[in-house]
């Protein structure tokens, strides 16, 4: 593994020099996005936004999603409303309190999940009762600004109905969830015993709130016992596959990477203990990101590997790896993730978008990956990176993000997918995610820039995206800090924002408390995700110079 780094790195330097030498000269002349630019990309953002949202409520509404170039719409998930659904947070962090208010109430007195569907376990969760619980908590206090009057809790009963209609999903020998499960009948008797590693452990911030919310620990038990179930099958390098057998725990898929089909399995261990104080998963968080920045990391990039040999299967950018950067912020491994993220936005600069996926032998477009379905990962990496370092750099990736979009993707009701990055060619379709998280970041990212004044940088609450971008705030009855640092005796005190701090000693400041190379030791046990937290937040209180 180690033999095969420098030559991945070679590829990279060959890459980054021969085909964006001029670009990044052109950049580097170029004057960076000014605060009057900002707020006009802001503003710009917000118009993509409902753009596609009065699209889909036009021409789509109440079918699950919108098809933007024929100004249609169809049934994708479930057939309830999914884009509806997942859009709710992103009208209350806009401010928009009356679509907020219609958009409840229409669901909470439309919405049924006694119906003959069989859905996937995973997207319904990160979607469907994500998008409940979030708008639920928003909608139900007043602390956000956004309480509605006549709300009586509608969409928190609906969430509840639907995970427990998905709990029968889990009744496996192993505790890993079956794939799919009928919102009606429970698991069909020939339904595939075999599910993704993200699938099966992409479930606990949810069921976790749920938890929570409902008072009743079931929820939160079964997606615990899914993440133990899939570490405990972990190869002796503390890799994870992409596919396993959730009845007899066999893996059907060795192939170890940090993204398709495992992604959101590393977000789920950190987030769990950033949102609930979970040492466990903190534990195993720790153990995983060491094993893949040891076994998958080839400077900048990330390969694929065997989970039990570490040699390489695949030396393939896929565009789910977008992400990390935006995990690695959060964890406080800022160096890596910086390296990463120039690279992964190369890809996006040499084609406008990037393809699902990116040969790092050949430096092409994988053969059958060359779609962009509008993914917001990178985007997502890129506001958390400026977030964490206020290097305007990524405000002029966000600004060469908008005009991808604008210009490439923007079509009659909506924005389509691309299905060839090459040649930029449009599909009719509009994934629900494009609302609730791609324009999310985009305008989290310009809102910043300017000031922020919205929910998640000025509100009362810190908050955790769900890995569909969903607002999951750390309220005292979720997140029970006090109780976390009295009991487990972590270091919680409170970090004051300075008012004469420069960014860059701020970020200084996280990286030596937190570790730049996390991955090379243990995470210091004199700082906690609390601290690290109010730490990123202090960054949100400065704005672009005037």
């Amino acid at each position: 593994m180690e033999a095969k780094k420098p030559v991945f790195q070679f590829l990279w330097l060959f890459f980054f020099v021969s085909a964006y030498h001029n670009a990044f000269m052109r950049r580097a002349l170029a004057e960076g996005v000014t605060p009057q630019e900002a707020k006009q990309l802001r503003d710009e953002v917000r118009g993509m936004f409902y753009h596609a949202f009065n699209g889909y409520m036009d021409h789509a509404f109440p079918l699950d999603e919108l098809r933007p170039l024929t100004c249609g719409g169809e049934d994708t998930l479930g057939g309830y409303a999914l884009t509806l659904i997942d859009s709710l947070d992103m009208l209350a962090l806009l401010g928009d309190k009356e679509r907020f208010a219609a958009s409840v109430e229409w669901i909470g007195k439309s919405l049924r999940f006694d119906i003959n569907k069989t859905v996937s376990v995973f997207e319904t969760t990160i979607r469907v009762l994500g998008g409940l619980l979030s708008a639920h908590l928003i909608a139900s206090d007043y602390a956000t600004g956004m309480k509605i009057p006549s709300y009586d809790n509608q969409l928190l009963n609906l969430a509840e109905d639907l995970a427990r209609r998905l709990l029968p999903a889990f009744d496996t020998p192993t505790g890993i969830p079956f794939g799919s499960v009928n919102l009606l009948y429970g698991v069909d008797e020939h339904e595939s015993k075999i599910t993704s590693t993200a699938g099966g452990g992409t479930l606990t911030l949810e069921f976790g709130v749920l938890s929570r919310l409902t008072n009743d620990p079931v929820f939160e038990e079964v997606t615990k016992n899914a993440v133990r179930g899939l570490w405990a099958r972990r190869s002796k390098l503390n890799l994870v596959g992409a596919h396993i057998n959730v009845f007899t725990g066999e893996w059907t898929q060795k192939d170890a990477g940090i993204g398709t089909s495992i992604d959101s399995f590393y977000e789920y261990l950190l987030k769990a203990y950033v949102l609930f104080g979970d040492e466990e998963s903190l534990f195993i968080f720790q153990e995983a990101y060491r094993a893949a920045m040891h076994y998958l990391y080839n400077d900048p990039w990330y390969v694929e590997v065997n989970m039990d040999s570490a040699a390489i299967v695949w030396p393939l950018f896929n565009s789910l790896q977008a992400f990390w950067p935006g995990l690695q912020v959060l964890a406080g491994d800022i160096d890596p993730a910086v390296q990463t993220h120039t690279a992964f936005f190369s890809v996006w600069k040499r084609y406008g978008f990037t393809p699902e996926g990116f040969n790092l032998a050949t430096l092409s477009v994988q053969d059958g990956q060359k779609s962009y379905p509008l993914r917001p990962e990178l985007i997502e990496s890129t506001y958390w990176l400026y977030k964490a370092t206020r290097d305007p750099r990524y405000l002029d990736a966000g600004r060469d993000m908008v005009s991808s979009l604008q210009y490439g993707a923007r079509c009659p009701c909506g924005y389509c997918h691309i299905s060839d990055v090459e040649f930029h060619t449009q599909e009719d379709h509009m994934e629900s995610f494009f609302l609730a998280e791609t324009v999310k970041y985009l305008w989290l990212l310009f809102d910043l820039a300017v000031g922020p004044d919205n929910l998640v940088e000025n509100g009362p609450y810190k908050y955790i995206f769900s890995t569909e971008g969903h607002l999951l705030p750390a309220t005292p009855q979720i997140s029970l800090v006090r109780e976390h640092c009295s009991y487990v005796g972590a270091f919680c005190r409170s970090v004051g924002c300075k008012e004469d701090y420069h960014t860059s000693e701020i970020a200084t400041d996280l990286l030596e408390a937190n570790g730049s190379r996390f991955h090379e030791g243990i995470l210091p046990r004199t700082i906690s995700w609390a601290e690290v937290w109010d730490i990123i937040h202090c960054f949100s209180q400065y704005s672009l110079p005037a």
